[in-house]
């Protein structure tokens, strides 16, 4: 006999009437299996033939277990340790062991989740900036979250598509503050009611209460990811001028200064203490809030790494202090801030955690680590870097570190992390280990693509290390957009078998969706996705994730010089591009504000890597897709998993194309720029002209794929944003291959003065 077997002959269902919501969820779903009914169990209910208990912490002894006792019959009991694991637990049940065989009902079923935190971090659609996303449904999306085993998720999302934030003619700034929204943009205080209008902030909270109701009814715990502190309007400032604190805007990308108040003075502090117990009476159980900071309009006093360099209020630090001293107070009023809102939310639930990012603290690191503890967690990529630096390199490419935080090209973990680990669980503090097996974090705005070996390595590579707390870059993806999500199957799969064998269930996964008859050629293009995958160098960590989006790769065109287009052909992508008019980036694909993203010396290692390793497996998984797909489609029906993934890979090869093809522009064109012969500049203009004909070419792919009726990336029906496509890429494609075919023969070109010269000219 098997579970399904057993489970078919429940039929009745006991939850207790003050069990969590979710109990009744899973009751719900069980229910439709057996048609059995769903009640309450009281005191002198017992065992009866077909009765199942569904029941949460019922053993206090077991911090991460769910246990099914099953009888032939139908009876017994379903326990979960908490409630964040019994949603998962029983759809992965139903889902992947229901075929298994009875197991001795004394013995029972015993599953421990790998991660006690599988959490939801920078929920792409949930809460970011791609919260409006084209046919997104919050429920069945955050029910998706919860049956691959995620137990935590954020819920503070902007009921906008555009925060409140406004500035000069030619800001981007404003951009900046749409996602992460901090505390002020769901409540208010005394110190600082009236500054946003009441209708917005009932409006955000409302959205807020939908989203932890639904986490609630799965059973995951609600939390929130903020910048803070934020900068707050200079009407406040008005108010209280003796409560500026410190500069935090990034001077190239804004044009008006913007403050936070200062932490040092009290009436600030409780101040935030009031807006934190604010959101806990709206919403009791938050669980969390994640804190990011000194970016996108937030910062801490006096920090290192403020854009402007230290600064802050008149409180903290006085005259002639040095580095070290200064350093000191910073992060000691750092902690102080997040002690408090720790203390404030305790007061509601006494579990409640903070999380900080060590990055933005680089130069007061030591005082902040050491005052980590009770309930204060750390948010990282690796416990033994400082900053931004990443101490680990790409797997293909030793000589390279270029690795998104926690991707799967993150692939070692060096034995100091551990000892790092045990010192934080010492003093009651924890750190979260990012990790990202899509939609964010790589491949940017492409959903659903597959590469589950991968994803299953970096999963075991975490947990074999000991890692129990995860911050899931990114979330999930809508199951309506991507019904076939391979690589968070085998996250849901690992959550609750870390033993699990990646073939077996990547044989399981293929046969379930494509029968056996088309099995091996998915099978095949997952294989060689992987290969693929794992060999791309990622030529700019910026445009393999938001920058992608935030310089319309796919919408500007690849010319030897920008420049040469006139302005009024240029702004169709212009207008939406998230960057200033005097940002190089509009003229220098290599170069960001005041950063160089490529160097042409490596620009052109990449290429030539890509070239040698990339598309070989690639287009081997597409041709082998490509020959299955037109008997899949009379099998199986249109959008099936052959269909999709062909799809999905195709529109990551002309993503890759793109990479592949900036990256020869920087190469040649700077090639071009400082080459000292005839010979030189002809042997870098025939790569940039082979790039732009190339480019040309995976326009046209890509016009081809936004026409086949699967959805392959993020795009909005609300009007493109300089954060997200709108729907009218293709058009703009059209445009693009135009531009690209009128100018291709220009004469290559870069102005090194460009940032000056546009900054010194009237914005209109």
């Amino acid at each position: 006999m098997t579970i399904g077997d057993a489970l078919a002959r429940t039929c009745d269902i006991r939850i207790h009437p003050s069990s969590p919501a979710v109990c009744r969820t899973v009751a719900d779903e069980l229910a439709q299996r057996s048609g059995a009914t769903v009640g309450a169990s009281g005191v002198a209910d017992g065992p009866a033939p077909g009765r199942l208990y569904i029941r949460v912490g019922s053993d206090p002894r077991h911090a991460a277990e769910i246990r099914l006792r099953l009888r032939p019959d139908g009876s017994g009991t379903l326990d979960a340790s908490a409630p964040h694991f019994l949603f998962g637990a029983a759809r992965y049940v139903l889902d992947v062991l229901v075929d298994r065989e009875l197991p001795d009902p004394d013995e029972g079923l015993t599953l421990r989740p790998a991660f006690a935190w599988n959490r939801s971090c920078y929920d792409i659609f949930l809460t970011q900036e791609a919260r409006i996303q084209r046919g997104l449904v919050a429920e069945t999306y955050v029910r998706r979250l919860a049956e691959t085993g995620y137990t935590h998720i954020e819920v503070n999302a902007l009921a906008y598509p555009m925060g409140l934030e406004t500035g000069p003619k030619g800001e981007v700034y404003p951009m900046f503050y749409t996602y992460c929204p901090a505390l002020d943009q769901f409540v208010d205080s005394s110190l600082n009611r009236g500054l946003y209008p009441p209708y917005y902030l009932s409006a955000n909270l409302a959205m807020l209460k939908r989203n932890a109701a639904l986490a609630r009814r799965f059973g995951l715990v609600p939390g929130l990811l903020s910048f803070e502190p934020r900068s707050v309007p200079e009407e406040f400032f008005a108010r209280y001028p003796m409560l500026r604190g410190a500069r935090v805007d990034h001077p190239f990308r804004s044009f008006k200064p913007r403050y936070t108040m200062t932490l040092a003075h009290p009436k600030v502090r409780e101040h935030y203490a009031d807006l934190v117990r604010a959101v806990l009476a709206a919403v009791p159980d938050l669980g969390f809030l994640d804190v990011w900071t000194n970016d996108s309009g937030a910062g801490f006093e006096h920090t290192t790494s403020l854009y402007v360099g230290r600064n802050g209020g008149p409180y903290m630090i006085r005259e002639w202090r040095d580095h070290q001293a200064i350093a000191q107070v910073a992060a000691e009023h750092a902690l102080l801030f997040f002690r408090t809102l720790r203390d404030a939310a305790r007061e509601v639930n006494p579990e409640f955690r903070i999380i900080t990012r060590l990055e933005s603290f680089m130069g007061e690191h030591d005082t902040l680590w050491q005052g980590l503890g009770q309930g204060v967690d750390v948010e990282t990529t690796s416990l033994i870097a400082r900053g931004w630096a990443m101490p680990y390199t790409h797997p293909k490419y030793p000589d390279s570190h270029a690795i998104n935080s926690g991707t799967v090209f993150q692939t070692t973990f060096d034995d100091r992390e551990r000892a790092l680990m045990a010192d934080l669980a010492s003093r009651d503090s924890a750190a979260h280990f990012y990790t990202a097996v899509g939609p964010h974090q790589m491949f940017a705005p492409l959903i659903g693509v597959p590469y589950p070996g991968l994803a299953y390595r970096r999963l075991k590579l975490l947990h074999d290390n000991g890692v129990a707390t995860l911050s899931q870059v990114g979330g999930t993806c809508p199951p309506e957009l991507a019904p076939f999500n391979v690589n968070h199957e085998i996250l849901r799969c690992f959550q609750f078998d870390p033993a699990m064998d990646i073939d077996v269930e990547t044989r399981r996964l293929a046969r379930q969706w494509a029968g056996r008859a088309f099995m091996t050629p998915v099978l095949e293009a997952w294989s060689r996705a992987d290969e693929a995958v794992v060999a791309f160098p990622n030529v700019c960590t910026l445009y393999s994730t938001i920058g992608f989006a935030w310089y319309r790769l796919w919408a500007r065109p690849l010319v030897p010089n920008i420049e040469a287009i006139p302005a009024a052909d240029r702004a169709y992508y212009e207008r939406f591009m998230c960057t200033t008019p005097h940002n190089p980036n509009n003229v220098d694909l290599s170069r960001d504000v005041l950063f160089q993203l490529i160097s042409p010396a490596q620009a052109r290692t990449d290429v030539a890597r890509m070239d040698e390793h990339v598309w070989p497996p690639l287009d081997a998984a597409i041709s082998g897709l490509e020959a299955a797909v037109q008997a899949a489609n009379a099998a199986l029906g249109p959008g099936n998993v052959v269909a999709d993934t062909l799809v999905r890979l195709s529109a990551l090869r002309c993503w890759l194309e793109t990479q592949r093809n900036v990256a020869a522009w920087v190469g040649s064109v700077y090639g071009w720029l400082e080459a000292a012969t005839p010979d030189k500049r002809a042997r870098h203009r025939s790569v940039l002209d082979e790039a732009i004909g190339r480019e040309i070419a995976n326009s046209h792919r890509l016009i081809g794929l936004l026409g086949a009726g699967i959805e392959f990336m993020a795009t909005t029906d609300l009007g493109e944003s300089p954060l997200i496509h709108g729907r009218n890429l293709g058009d703009l494609l059209t445009r693009r291959i135009a531009l690209m075919e009128r100018h291709r023969q220009d004469e290559p070109f870069i102005d090194h003065d460009y940032m000056f010269r546009k900054a010194g000219e009237a914005v209109e």
